[in-house]
C-alpha cells in the first residue's frame, strides 16, 4: 500500500490520446514523443489507456504497449494506465500487467459492462486491489451507468481498495460530502469543464482532456485555481471554456484530437466506431482553437 506522503495521482495528469497512423495503426513513436512533451511543458504525468485513449478498441498486445512506451518514455512513476476491463480478472491482470512495467498506480471504473449493484462495485476493487498498486477510482456514470456516490467510494476508501476517485459527474456538490465521509480520499478533477469549481472544492489532481493540445495555458489555469489565485484562474477558465466543454461530449476525442491537429502536434484519425467530427462541430472545434492560438494559449 502507498504511504500518505507518496501520492504519484495528484498534479495534472493527462489521459493521452493516442496518436495513429493513416491505416489506423498505432504511432508508439509519436506517442512517447507525446508524453515526452506534455511533461516538458508542465503536466505531472500522463493516464495511457483511459477513455481518451481508445483503449476499448486496441488489441491486448497495443493496450500493453501503449503503456510500456509511457513508461520509456518518462517513467513509471508518472504513468497511471486505465485498467479497466468487462471482468475483474482482466482488469487485475491489467493492474499486475502495469505494476511490472514500473507504473505506480492505476485508474479503475466499476464494472461496466452492465449495471452493478454494490456488492459487485465493491468486489470488483477488492479484486484488482490483490494487484498491489495503489487504485484511483473512475467515477463516469454518465457512460458507464453505475455511480460511484459519496457513500461508496468512503466504503471503498475505508476498506483500502481507493486512494483517489477522478470524478466525471460533473456534480461539484459531491466534493464536499465527500471531504466530510473520506477526508484521506483525494478527490481528481475528472471533466475539463468544471475543473474551477472542483478545483475550488479542493481537488489535489486533474485527469485531463485538453492539456493534449494545449499544455500550458491549461496547466497555468490548474495551478492558480488550486492556488486560490482567482483573478488569473476565471480569466483563462473564461478563455479556455468553450474547448474545455468538449471533454464532456461525446465526440471529446475527435474534438482533442484535432485540436492537437490545429496547434501543431499529431491528433490524427480516430478507430470507428468512432467517426469524423461533423461539419458544423469541426467547425466550432476548430474557431474556438484557434482563437486560443490567437489569445496566446498554445
Amino acid at each position: 500500500m502507498t504511504t500518505t506522503d507518496h501520492r504519484p495521482w495528484r498534479g495534472v495528469l493527462v489521459a493521452t490520446a493516442l496518436p495513429l497512423h493513416d491505416d489506423l495503426s498505432v504511432d508508439h513513436g509519436k506517442y512517447a514523443e507525446h508524453c515526452a512533451w506534455l511533461v516538458e511543458n508542465g503536466c505531472d504525468g500522463v493516464v495511457p489507456n483511459g477513455s481518451l485513449g481508445e483503449y476499448q478498441v486496441l488489441t491486448p498486445e497495443e493496450r500493453a504497449k501503449v503503456v510500456e512506451t509511457a513508461v520509456a518514455a518518462i517513467g513509471g512513476e508518472r504513468v497511471m494506465p486505465g485498467v479497466a476491463a468487462y471482468g475483474s480478472a482482466e482488469a487485475r491482470r491489467w493492474a499486475e500487467q502495469a505494476r511490472d512495467a514500473g507504473c505506480a498506480s492505476v485508474m479503475l471504473l466499476p464494472p461496466n459492462a452492465y449495471r452493478a449493484d454494490e456488492r459487485s462495485v465493491l468486489s470488483h476493487y477488492a479484486e484488482v486491489a490483490k494487484a498491489g498498486v495503489p487504485i484511483v477510482a473512475y467515477n463516469n456514470p454518465i457512460d458507464t451507468k453505475v455511480d460511484l456516490v459519496p457513500e461508496l467510494l468512503a466504503k471503498l476508501h475505508a476498506e483500502g481498495h481507493i486512494h483517489a476517485v477522478k470524478e466525471f459527474s460533473g456534480d461539484v456538490r459531491r466534493a464536499y460530502r465527500l471531504a466530510e465521509l473520506a477526508p484521506e480520499l483525494d478527490l481528481l478533477i475528472g471533466a475539463d469543464d468544471v475543473l474551477l469549481e472542483l478545483a475550488l472544492a479542493g481537488a489535489k489532481g486533474w485527469v485531463a482532456g485538453y492539456p493534449n493540445a494545449l499544455p500550458r495555458s491549461t496547466v497555468r489555469l490548474y495551478r492558480a485555481a488550486v492556488a486560490g489565485d482567482l483573478d488569473t484562474a476565471k480569466e483563462l477558465y473564461a478563455q479556455l471554456h468553450p474547448l474545455l466543454r468538449w471533454d464532456s461530449k461525446v465526440e471529446f476525442v475527435q474534438a482533442i484530437k484535432l485540436s492537437m491537429d490545429i496547434v501543431g502536434r499529431h491528433g490524427g484519425p480516430v478507430r470507428p466506431p468512432r467517426v469524423p467530427l461533423l461539419p458544423e462541430q469541426e467547425a466550432a472545434v476548430r474557431a474556438a482553437t484557434e482563437k486560443a492560438l490567437a489569445a496566446g494559449l498554445a
